[in-house]
């Protein structure tokens, strides 16, 4: 069979009416989705994006979102293109979106992340949403920027509660240096911790985090006090053998070798040897406070950083007046890195300390932490740039959730994703474009928003979750939504079926949206069905959503045609077929003569059937 269209379920009525599929929407009509609402993609595998929208519109699809997942891919689309996609909807009254590249805004690439590839993206998107503005010159077309893409944290139900969520993986990044580090819920034996009957202990995430932070701190301080240990070995008898250079320094007030005494010369070589462990110590100790100030949340930690800067600050002064000769400066630097190590150390047995949170800064945090900060610059910035050249038809920047399991795929990081990126927008548009904070915000909230995927979400089902959680995470983000990609699966994979082919509940997510007053584009992204089955998944869209029939939302539906005359009908058959016409021509003349025609009967009227 080439197509499962006529699939027949069973007998049924124009007053039972059910496609091939079911409506999802139910028989309320006013639940309906209009087919002006509904949208496509094109292909993504293409440049050709001019002939791809044209594809669609010869469907009759009313709403194309342009799509090139590939960066390489969207470059290569000619400006002339775009504007020309712009010129083919206006003639033909329809409307058009973009889903950019996907590439990380927070600036993670395979060789890991720094800033240079934050910026690098920054510029990339802004590019993009340029040449999109192409696309609708005096709209607001919505551009689909995926807020991630790296593995994310994952959870689970808790086997005791199920009405609670345990973290099952956690992804950890390294704040300073961009490494990642998977943290996963396990069973684990600790010494003393083993029960009776050999049961061990579960290892949270969270509990893990707190782990790699402590692990991470104490290792660095513990590598300076050993580095520090050589220094002192070599000070140690450098001192004792220099101490009649000394005395004479503190005589004379100044400071000099007895070229007689090779002793002290060696003494000096060795001391300057000491010395360089020290600079190398001082270094390293530098970059550990300074992390340890940038996160550290705690404020007696902040308090004590800042008693041993002080004391930096002071040995600093005397260095730079003269008051210490080469010998004292070299024991005084050893003296006071000494102390700043030990109260380092000290930190995590200061009881008042540990009453206000961690005594080791937070290093390693939770990568969506890390990469909503970096993200919403990204994303703030991209949002402003395109504003201060466009001003009120500025494209609108429309964060999606990836699959889950990725960052920032979940309601709530989104939703701070949103939030942060805004207040990045405001910023910038107070400080350089001289806006009032309400006038601002106004302008945040129009062109930054949510595109939600309700396949993307739909895969947390293979964590446990139920149809309520995908609910409920609709009812989180619904405020902040501005598209929608409309597509349903099992919730075990990243498939995109058309809406009622699989069991995602997509009425009730759209019933949430549809409280908070979204009135945005509902796109199903169709490149997979169609890669599999050869066809175009638009009249299943239509037919699963319930869609009207006419524009007028009145008469039968797209799931009730479908059904109205079941898998049996064939048509009226072929009607004006070509051979009459290359047999009888256009005119009378060829036709037999008891119709008025010239040519003359051979044989019985029923020449060829089965009567004859």
């Amino acid at each position: 069979m080439g197509s499962y269209e006529y699939f027949y379920p069973g007998s049924y009525s124009t007053f039972s009416p059910r496609g091939g599929y079911g409506n999802v929407m139910g028989n309320d009509k006013y639940a309906r989705v209009s087919a002006g609402q509904l949208g496509a993609t094109t292909s993504i595998q293409t440049s050709n994006q001019l002939s791809e929208v044209a594809k669609l519109l010869n469907q009759g699809i009313k709403n194309i979102e342009v799509s090139t997942i590939s960066a390489e891919t969207f470059e290569m689309i000619p400006k002339s293109h775009l504007k020309e996609i712009n010129r083919l909807t206006k003639l033909t009254g329809s409307e058009t979106s973009l889903h950019a590249p996907i590439l990380d805004p927070s600036g993670f690439t395979q060789q890991g992340w720094d800033e240079t590839n934050r910026e690098v993206v920054e510029r990339q998107f802004t590019n993009i949403i340029e040449r999109a503005h192409d696309l609708d010159p005096k709209g607001n077309v919505p551009v689909t920027i995926h807020s991630s893409n790296i593995a994310g944290t994952e959870h689970m139900m808790d086997p005791e509660d199920k009405k609670k969520e345990l973290i099952q993986k956690m992804i950890a990044v390294n704040r300073d240096t961009g490494q990642l580090t998977p943290l996963t819920r396990e069973l684990k034996y600790y010494p003393g911790q083993v029960g009776e009957k050999g049961e061990g202990k579960i290892s949270e995430p969270e509990d893990l985090l707190r782990s790699v932070n402590h692990t991470d701190w104490t290792n660095k301080i513990t590598n300076l006090a050993f580095y520090k240990k050589e220094a002192d070995e070599m000070l140690q008898g450098a001192v004792v053998d220099l101490s009649p250079a000394i005395i004479r320094s503190q005589e004379t007030g100044e400071f000099g070798l007895n070229p007689n005494n090779p002793s002290e010369i060696r003494a000096y070589e060795r001391m300057k040897r000491a010395d360089l462990f020290l600079e190398n110590v001082q270094t390293s100790f530098t970059g550990i406070f300074d992390n340890a100030y940038k996160y550290s949340d705690n404020p007696e930690v902040k308090k004590e950083l800042k008693n041993i800067s002080d004391e930096w600050k002071k040995f600093s002064n005397e260095a730079q007046s003269g008051k210490l000769n080469p010998i004292s400066y070299i024991t005084e630097k050893s003296r006071i890195i000494d102390i700043s190590l030990q109260r380092l150390s000290d930190l995590e047995r200061n009881q008042k300390v540990r009453e206000k949170g961690d005594p080791y800064p937070n290093m390693f945090i939770p990568v969506e932490q890390f990469a909503k900060e970096k993200a919403s610059k990204t994303l703030g910035n991209v949002a402003f740039n395109a504003y201060k050249k466009f001003g009120e038809t500025a494209p609108i920047v429309s964060i999606e959730n990836p699959p889950y399991g990725m960052t920032v795929s979940r309601a709530q990081d989104l939703k701070d994703l949103i939030k942060q990126s805004r207040e990045v927008f405001v910023e910038q548009a107070m400080k350089e474009h001289h806006m009032s904070k309400g006038d601002a915000e106004k302008a945040a909230e129009k062109i930054i928003g949510a595109t939600w995927d309700t396949s993307h979400i739909a895969m947390l089902r293979k964590q446990g979750f139920d149809n309520k959680k995908l609910i409920e995470e609709a009812k989180i983000i619904a405020p902040f939504v501005k598209h929608v990609h409309l597509n349903d699966n099992f919730g075990s994979t990243h498939t995109d079926l058309p809406p009622g082919m699989g069991n995602t509940p997509i009425k009730e997510v759209l019933e949430e949206f549809d409280k908070k007053g979204f009135k945005g584009k509902k796109v199903f992204e169709g490149g997979n069905f169609f890669q599999n089955f050869q066809q175009s998944p638009h009249p299943y869209v239509l037919e699963g959503l319930g869609s009207p029939i006419y524009t007028s939302g009145e008469g039968p539906t797209w799931n009730e045609a479908f059904g109205r005359y079941g898998s049996y009908f064939a048509g009226f058959g072929t009607t004006l077929p070509e051979q009459h016409f290359s047999m009888y021509g256009g005119g009378f003349s060829a036709l037999p003569t008891e119709l008025g025609g010239q040519i003359q009967r051979r044989g019985s009227g029923f020449s060829g059937t089965p009567m004859e």
